[in-house]
């Protein structure tokens, strides 16, 4: 056994260690090389825009296009600043029925059910039952109200683009646009029938399409809902071919869904890597505790033990951000 000052030491080289760990997670971005290629490529992309044989009406058509763009990021980032998003519109986006005092409700008798199994059926220390209480309240449900939101929205992206080129096909044979969308709100899957169908009655309440379109963008928060209001707002407002505009945009989604799932699936191996990773202390863990729990006991029943759980943690937790900021992918 060692003595108490070297087993102090040994703490305080630990708990550094894990701040180091933590702190190089969090500055990993900065210190990756990324922002240096940033301005590396719009150096060199400024070079070229001030070769000689660019003339004067390009750039000036350039610098246009570029303000344009800058001030609609400037109004979406104020209108992001501005969204307040309820429990309400998250249920509405979940796709679930029920009020927000039900779902509260629901989340304190999920953290009392946790927190008492914690307690009663594997006999862990009461401040831990309290801290499993509180996730059982206000982490698990959350996390499950996210898993079906973007379950739905996956949904409703695989679908979108078939949807508008019902819109087209009914409108190159002389149908209305408001007749082709009571017919996706009759013949749609779930969940392109239930936001269509709450379209057509917003309509039939005397709301403008583009306003309802807008509400359904705020239940259904995608940039291919954008799009679509983008598109039928402009024909509305500048007239023109509504079908070759709504055909140009069904092309422009399914090659996002085609990215999108392209990426999903070079991504896979790395995520697939990040979870077996992620799962195996874990699990050995639990296989200990099955086959001789004396052995592991003192992890939990000892100060040092604790404080060695909580180092482990902190690790995994630093190598699972890493793991994870090398497998998103921003396209």
């Amino acid at each position: 056994m060692l003595d108490p000052t070297t087993m102090q030491y040994l703490m305080a080289t630990l708990v550094a260690l894990a701040l180091a760990g933590v702190v190089y997670a969090l500055i990993y971005p900065y210190v990756s090389g990324d922002r240096q290629k940033d301005k590396r490529v719009s150096a060199v992309a400024d070079s070229r825009s001030r070769k000689p044989g660019v003339s004067n009406s390009a750039e000036a058509q350039a610098n246009r296009k570029k303000n344009v763009s800058d001030s609609l990021k400037e109004i979406e980032i104020r209108q992001k600043a501005k969204e307040k998003i309820t429990m309400r519109l998250r249920l509405q986006r979940a796709g679930l029925s029920i009020t927000p005092r039900d779902f509260y409700m629901m989340s304190a008798m999920s953290g009392v059910i946790m927190g008492g199994a914690a307690y009663a059926a594997f006999g862990l220390a009461p401040e831990v039952a309290l801290v499993v209480a509180f996730v059982g309240s206000f982490g698990f449900p959350r996390l499950v109200l996210n898993k079906m939101t973007k379950r739905r929205q996956h949904k409703f992206l695989t679908e979108l683009a078939n949807a508008i080129d019902v819109i087209v096909r009914g409108i190159k044979t002389g149908l209305p646009l408001n007749e082709c969308l009571q017919i996706l709100a009759r013949e749609s899957p779930e969940p392109l029938a239930s936001e269509f169908r709450e379209v057509v009655d917003q309509q039939r309440m005397g709301v403008t399409l583009g306003e309802c379109l807008e509400r359904m963008g705020d239940r259904m928060p995608l940039a291919e809902i954008r799009f679509l209001t983008i598109v039928i707002s402009i024909q509305q407002q500048a007239g023109g071919n509504l079908s070759e505009a709504l055909s140009n945009l069904s092309g422009v989604l399914r090659d996002r869904f085609m990215l999108s799932m392209k990426v999903k699936a070079l991504s896979a191996e790395a995520k697939a890597s990040a979870i077996v990773l992620a799962s195996l202390p874990p699990g050995v863990m639990c296989m200990v505790y099955l086959s001789s729990p004396n052995y592991i006991m003192p992890l939990f029943t000892t100060q040092t033990g604790n404080f060695l759980v909580a180092f482990g943690g902190v690790w995994m937790l630093t190598g699972i951000l890493i793991m994870r900021k090398m497998i998103n992918f921003k396209f």
